[in-house]
């Protein structure tokens, strides 16, 4: 901006100027060698015109005279920086060390990247265990002899002493809920499926009763599910996943071929529905036999089943439910009065609440460590900051001497290292969501960006500029006009 100021039947145009400028034979002398190039034009007869000709809104008051043969006059300065040009100055100086810039903003971004790629990572996966993994239904509740998720050791080592959970169990539960619409069982374990010459391997084996398949929603595509008859007479019938039949049984119909699982040759009856992935696993490699046959291949002295309940509703009949199939089976496996049950009893919520629990304090964990990384790059922007500071201080005795006020270079300066930190916080930003959107299509692992995260990285940037930039700020601030002018590097 330009001031203008009257002297005599003169007057001079200058920058914002809050120093005394002294007249001597129409010329104005500054004490600035830098701006000496700087040559005052007279036009519009009385009127002595520094730089451009346009008068402001405000002008500076005569304050007194000075020399002999000249006036004093002290120009009124603005009551604002214009933030417009401080960015502007800020963008230009960044740009002019772009080296050093760039290695500057290497700790906010990878602090911010880390946590955008956890939060993504974390979003993405509690997302898809609520949908794909605990998709129990609200209704359900599963009974087993230790959690499916145990976090702590004491815990764990008590539960692995319990006796295992047999089929007596489940007929004792199933006699006993009046509240359950429905009550199965099921045995989980990996084996080798083989026909003819070829094989697949990692496949899924359960042993269930035939109440499971409507328990877990199990869709077929085509064929039949397992019934009663083939629980009672021991049938060696199978439910096989898309995989099996993509494997071993490509181009025929698959419903009556026969396949051996661990040695044993079982008739397939049905064929699932297409479930996908799950973690990057496929979900499709499964084959679903009669729990009884299950017991008789693999035997039931190290195996465990699980208990699975579907209430009639959710809320009371839900809880109702549980009740009574807890008290058949502390009945039936003689647990004492008092004592705590020799079996775990979850429902959907418990299971999203353990997984969330495990997730959050992964989560804390993660953020921890990147805030380690935003602290270093804190540091090390007030560093060059500092560096910048020094190496710009005959410029800022140039700004005061011009009028430039304290909270002026404050500002210009915050302002530098806010604009430091942002690009650093948006690079990080970029850097997490690409990374864990490469991820995702590598290995299949699930991500979900969330606004909030993206918003709470810049904003996290930005208060690491401001919070390590005030100290270098204020140093420039308080920085007297004439022992900068005089400063040499």
């Amino acid at each position: 901006m330009s001031v203008i100021v009257r002297m005599g039947g003169a007057a001079v145009r200058s920058g914002c100027l809050q120093k005394p400028l002294y007249a001597i034979d129409g010329w104005v002398q500054f004490m600035a060698d830098s701006i000496a190039r700087w040559t005052p034009t007279t036009s519009g007869g009385s009127w002595l015109c520094w730089g451009q000709a346009r008068k402001p809104a405000w002008a500076g008051r005569l304050s007194g005279s000075g020399a002999p043969g000249s006036q004093t006059v002290e120009a009124v300065a603005p009551t604002f920086m214009n933030i417009a040009e401080s960015i502007r100055i800020a963008l230009r100086s960044l740009w002019a060390n772009k080296l050093r810039s760039v290695l500057t903003l290497l700790g906010v971004v990878i602090g911010v990247a880390a946590v955008i790629a956890v939060v993504t990572f974390v979003s993405g996966i509690n997302d898809y265990v609520a949908k794909k993994i605990f998709n129990l239904g609200a209704d359900v509740f599963i009974i087993s002899k230790m959690s499916a998720v145990e976090t702590n050791v004491d815990h764990f080592l008590e539960a692995e002493k319990r006796k295992n959970l047999e089929l007596e169990d489940y007929e004792a539960v199933r006699d006993a809920c009046h509240h359950c619409d429905y009550v199965g069982a099921m045995m989980r374990g990996t084996g080798k499926v083989k026909r003819n010459e070829q094989s697949i391997e990692d496949t899924t084996v359960e042993g269930i009763t035939p109440s499971i398949a409507t328990i877990v929603d199990t869709d077929l595509t085509y064929g039949r599910m397992l019934n009663d008859t083939d629980l009672n007479n021991h049938l060696q019938v199978a439910v096989v996943g898309t995989d099996i039949i993509d494997h071993l049984l490509a181009g025929v119909d698959p419903l009556g071929q026969e396949i051996r699982i661990d040695g044993w040759t079982y008739t397939v009856v049905g064929v699932g529905k297409k479930k996908g992935k799950t973690l990057g696993q496929s979900a499709d490699n499964y084959a679903l036999i009669p729990i009884t046959v299950y017991l008789k291949k693999y035997g039931a002295h190290n195996n465990s089943i699980g208990i699975w309940g579907k209430a009639s509703a959710t809320g009371v009949p839900l809880d109702e439910a549980i009740d009574e199939s807890r008290a058949a089976l502390r009945a039936h496996r003689h647990d004492r009065l008092g004592a705590d049950d020799s079996f775990e009893v979850e429902t959907n919520a418990s299971l999203l609440g353990i997984w969330s629990g495990l997730s959050n304090t992964f989560f804390m964990a993660t953020i921890g460590i990147a805030a380690v990384s935003l602290v270093v790059g804190g540091i090390v922007i007030m560093n060059i900051m500092l560096v910048s500071v020094t190496e710009r201080t005959r410029e800022i005795g140039i700004r005061k001497a011009l009028g430039a006020r304290r909270d002026d270079v404050l500002l210009q300066f915050l302002v530098e290292s806010l604009i430091l930190a942002l690009i650093g916080g948006a690079l990080g930003v970029l850097s997490g969501v690409g990374f864990a959107e490469v991820v995702t299509a590598i290995i299949g692992m699930p991500s979900a960006i969330k606004l909030w995260a993206v918003a709470a990285g810049l904003l996290v940037a930005a208060s690491v500029g401001v919070f390590f930039g005030v100290y270098p700020a204020r140093k420039a601030a308080r920085l007297d006009p004439i022992v900068a002018l005089r400063f040499e590097m």
